[in-house]
Formats: structure tokens, C-alpha cells, sequence
């Protein structure tokens, strides 16, 4: 199994939550950094952890923090299977909405320089990403998903789409709809530890191992076995990040 997506600096002990995950079947981690300290961080902390593999992006939430991408770029270079998260948020508009717009442009083109996919947060920014999105011709990972009204697009276009935590709960019913129609091809699976803890483990810290609850849990909505859907979660994160 794999976590496609986990903020490990933001983690007490990253390497014992890594030792965790593998005791529980989770061979791989997709290690999330946002920002620049958080990028140079997140390699150091992934150089001597097998299976654990990094992306580099600057939030929406820190638009307006001046941070450079060609810094960014520096440093994600051969070194990063994924640009992200990157994307719009204008639900908590924690950086004025023209600087998240300018600065989701420029990582996408950044992305498209270096070959990689695009981990894309999104909320209540639905159209302006699908147009922000529309001449990106690499590969576009929706994370934690949960804005349905993107489900056509993501669709149309074949986009990966993750689905964290939040699918568990009780009242996220909708969720669990668009779950069910994404092809086996393009449905992921992750943590977004140390947020958004399963609902069997709702309360704690969440770490990669908890991903098991949340792949149980597509299974059940998807009618699928679960080991099953985790080795194809595993095998479509490998084609979409290009992992061994």
C-alpha cells in the first residue's frame, strides 16, 4: 500500500510514524513539502528512508509569503516526483486570491519544465482551477478530495483523484458518491497527516499507517477487496508520480 500524500515534517517523530506505516503493509509514502524550509526538510528527512518519496510545492495558504519558485525549482530538480500542493483555496483566503492565482500559474509552469505531476488543492475554487488546470498537459492529482462539483472535469479530462481521511465519516456521504464513480485507473488514496484522521482513529495525530482505514473504506463504498484496491492505489501511484 501507499500514502500518497503525508506532510511528514509536521510529524513528532516522522521516522517512527514511517516504521509504523511498513509495519502495517504501507511499503510507500509520498512525502509532501510546502514551502522551502519545508522542501530541504522533507529530502533530508526521505534521503535515508526507503520507499518514501518526496513533492515540493508552495501552498495557496502561503501565497503572500514572498517565497521564490526558482528557489523552489532549485531544489525540487531531479529530486521531487511532484509539484504540490499547489492550487486555490477561497474558502479560508489566507493569501489574497490574485496572489494564489499568479503563484498557481507559476508552479504549473514549473511543473511542466521539470515533467512532473501537479498535486492540486482546491477548495471552494472549483471553476478557477479547472480553468487554471485547463492547458496543464501533465499529470494533475486532486488531493484530498472533496469538491464534487470537479468530479466532471476530473472525469473529462483523467485526472487522478485522492481521497483522504474525510471519506470515513459519517456525514460525508457525497463524498463516497464521487468515490464510487472514479475509474480504477485514477483513484489514489492518502493521509494528509498529520490532518484529517480516519474516522476509526478520528481524535489522534494522523500518520501514514492510518491510510489502511481509508483504503478499507473506498473498498466498502467501491465494492472491492481491500487489499485488492490498495495494490492498484499502489500501481496507479507509480504511474502517476513515475515511482520504481
Amino acid at each position: 500500500m501507499i500514502d500518497t500524500h503525508a506532510h511528514l515534517d509536521g510529524l513528532d517523530d516522522p521516522h517512527a510514524a514511517i516504521a509504523r506505516a511498513r509495519a502495517v503493509g504501507v511499503g510507500r509514502i509520498v512525502a509532501i513539502a510546502s514551502g522551502l524550509e519545508s522542501t530541504r526538510v522533507t529530502l533530508a528527512l526521505a534521503e535515508g528512508e526507503e520507499g518514501v518519496a518526496v513533492a515540493a510545492g508552495v501552498h495557496p495558504h502561503q501565497a503572500a509569503d514572498g517565497e521564490s519558485i526558482e528557489e523552489l525549482a532549485a531544489l525540487a530538480a531531479g529530486k521531487v516526483v511532484a509539484i504540490g500542493e499547489i492550487g486555490l483555496d477561497f474558502y479560508r483566503d489566507y493569501a489574497p486570491r490574485e496572489a494564489q492565482r499568479r503563484l498557481f500559474a507559476d508552479q504549473l509552469r514549473l511543473a511542466g519544465e521539470l515533467g512532473t505531476a501537479v498535486i492540486v488543492h482546491s477548495r471552494a475554487a472549483d471553476d478557477e482551477t479547472a480553468t487554471a488546470l485547463e492547458d496543464f498537459g501533465g499529470t494533475v492529482v486532486l488531493h484530498c478530495f472533496s469538491s464534487p462539483g470537479l468530479l466532471p472535469v476530473a472525469l473529462e479530462r483523467g485526472y487522478y483523484v485522492s481521497f483522504a481521511g474525510n471519506v470515513t465519516y459519517p456525514k460525508a456521504a457525497e463524498l463516497r458518491e464521487a468515490a464510487a464513480k472514479v475509474p480504477p485507473e485514477k483513484v489514489l488514496a492518502e493521509t494528509d497527516c498529520p490532518y484529517l484522521a480516519p474516522q476509526p482513529v478520528r481524535g489522534r495525530t494522523n500518520e501514514p499507517a492510518y491510510v489502511v482505514h481509508t483504503i478499507a473504506s473506498l473498498a466498502e463504498t467501491r465494492d472491492e477487496d481491500p487489499e485488492e484496491l490498495g495494490r492498484r492505489i499502489d500501481a496507479n501511484a507509480a504511474a502517476a508520480f513515475g515511482l520504481p
